[in-house]
C-alpha cells in the first residue's frame, strides 16, 4: 500500500491541536442494540460534539494554523451546514471572520446557528450552482482563505481525530461504520484506525439516493451522480473529493447503503432506546447496523454518529412520517 496522504502522525498532530478547544465526546453503549445485531457496538457521539457535530474538529485544526494576517482577513466556506457551523465558531474563538455560501434549502436551524456564531451568509441554488466555483470566487474576490469542507490534508487529520479518541478509549475494533459524504471524515477515520488497528474492516455508510462513493469504488475512478436528493443533506454529495478518494480508494473494504425509511428509523431507536437526538446525516451508520446491511458482522464495532443537528420541528416531522 502506497503511502498517503495523510498520516496517523498528522491525526495525532490534530489531536494536539483541538485540545481543550474541541470536546473529547462520550462513547455510548446499549445491551439493546447489542443484542439486536449481535456484536459489541460502540457509538462515539459527535452529536455532543462542539456545534453539534465532527466538523469542529477539522475546521479549528485548520484555520488555527492560518496566518496572523490571514485571519484578520478571514476565512470563507462553503457547507449545506455543519461545516458552515464549525468554520463560523472556530473563526470567532480565533479571533476572525467567516463567510459562509450555504444552499437556500439549507435547514433552518443550521442557517440559524451558522449566522449566531457571527458568520456572514451567501445563499445559492445548490441544484444549479456549482458550490465549489461559487466559493472560491467569493474567498478570491474577498481575499479570504478558503476553508474546504473536506479537501485538505488539516481538515481530514482534524475528523481523523474522533476515531482516534474512539479506539483510544474503548480499544481494538473489528470493524468501523463512518458516514461517507465528501468523504473527509472517512478518510481522517480510516488513517487515524488503519494505523491503529492492522486489518480493521473500514466500512462506509451512504444513502440509496447519493451513492457517488460506492459507484466511485466500483468503477475505480471518481464518478458523479446527480446531486442526491435526501433527508441526509450533510451526505448529498456529487462527487467524492479528490485527495479523500486517494486516501479512502486505498483504506476502505467497502461502502453500505441505507434507505431514507432506515435512517428514520434508526433516529426514532436512537431516541427511543438511547435518549440521544440524531440528525439523518448522523444515524446512517446505525441504519446499517439495524437492517443489518453489514456482511458477516464481526464481534466489536464502532460507529461513528457524525452529527445532531436538526431542530425540533423537523426532528419530529421526520419521525412522524
Amino acid at each position: 500500500m502506497s503511502i498517503t496522504p495523510v498520516t496517523l502522525d498528522d491525526v495525532r498532530d490534530a489531536a494536539g491541536q483541538i485540545k481543550g478547544v474541541a470536546h473529547h465526546t462520550p462513547v455510548l453503549r446499549s445491551r439493546t442494540l447489542d443484542e439486536l445485531v449481535g456484536a459489541e457496538v460502540f457509538l462515539k457521539c459527535e452529536n455532543y460534539q462542539r456545534i453539534g457535530a465532527f466538523k469542529f474538529r477539522g475546521a479549528y485544526n485548520l484555520i488555527s494554523r492560518l496566518s496572523p494576517d490571514q485571519l484578520e482577513r478571514g476565512v470563507a466556506a462553503y457547507s449545506s451546514g455543519n461545516h458552515a457551523q464549525a468554520v463560523a465558531l472556530a473563526a470567532r474563538e480565533l479571533g476572525s471572520t467567516a463567510v459562509i455560501l450555504m444552499p437556500e434549502d439549507a435547514p433552518k436551524s443550521k442557517l440559524d446557528a451558522t449566522a449566531g456564531y457571527g458568520a456572514e451568509i451567501v445563499a445559492y441554488d445548490r441544484y444549479t450552482g456549482d458550490r465549489v466555483a461559487i466559493g472560491e470566487r467569493l474567498a478570491a474576490d474577498r481575499g479570504l482563505a478558503l476553508v474546504p469542507p473536506y479537501e485538505h490534508p488539516h481538515i481530514i487529520a482534524g475528523q481523523g481525530t474522533a476515531a482516534l479518541e474512539l479506539i483510544e478509549e474503548v480499544g481494538p475494533l473489528d470493524a468501523l461504520l463512518t458516514p461517507v459524504g465528501g468523504g473527509g471524515l472517512m478518510a481522517g477515520s480510516a488513517t487515524a484506525a488503519t494505523g491503529l488497528v492492522p486489518g480493521i474492516r473500514m466500512i462506509g455508510v451512504e444513502t440509496e439516493n447519493g451513492d457517488d462513493t460506492r459507484r466511485s469504488l466500483e468503477a475505480g475512478v471518481r464518478v458523479s451522480i446527480p446531486v442526491p436528493r435526501t433527508i441526509a443533506d450533510g451526505l448529498a454529495a456529487e462527487i467524492p473529493g479528490e485527495l479523500t478518494f486517494s486516501i479512502n480508494q486505498k483504506l476502505l473494504d467497502g461502502i453500505v447503503v441505507v434507505s431514507e425509511d432506515a435512517i428514520r428509523d434508526a433516529m426514532r431507536f436512537a431516541f427511543e432506546r438511547l435518549k440521544t437526538v440524531i440528525e439523518p446525516s448522523g444515524a446512517v451508520g446505525l441504519a446499517a447496523l439495524l437492517t443489518g446491511a453489514v456482511p458477516d458482522l464481526p464481534a466489536r464495532v464502532g460507529v461513528i454518529i457524525s452529527g445532531g443537528n436538526v431542530g425540533p420541528a423537523r426532528f419530529s416531522e421526520l419521525l412522524a412520517h
